[in-house]
């Protein structure tokens, strides 16, 4: 289970996915991400399985907050999910 139940899927070239994880760390939330692009061909099928089951669009970044769901870089959003933990 992800730290405090927070998992970003992101990209390692992806500036929204930065962003989502710079305000969690000044926020001092714990949590885990994922760079999918970094992943080997056959380890990255079942992770873009999950993101598409979260995100049919399976854009980045894709933020898993408890029971939500963000996608892209919506601060707000973010932090109304952040605070329903």
């Amino acid at each position: 289970m992800p730290a405090n139940n927070i998992m970003i899927y992101s990209l390692s070239t992806c500036t929204n996915c930065k962003l989502s994880m710079e305000l969690l760390d000044k926020q001092n939330v714990k949590y885990e991400f994922l760079d999918v692009d970094l992943l080997e061909k056959e380890e990255r099928k079942p992770h873009l399985k999950k993101i598409k089951e979260l995100n049919p669009k399976c854009s980045f970044p894709t933020i898993k907050i408890g029971e939500s769901v963000v996608v892209g870089f919506r601060e707000e959003q973010i932090k109304e999910a952040l605070e329903r933990l």
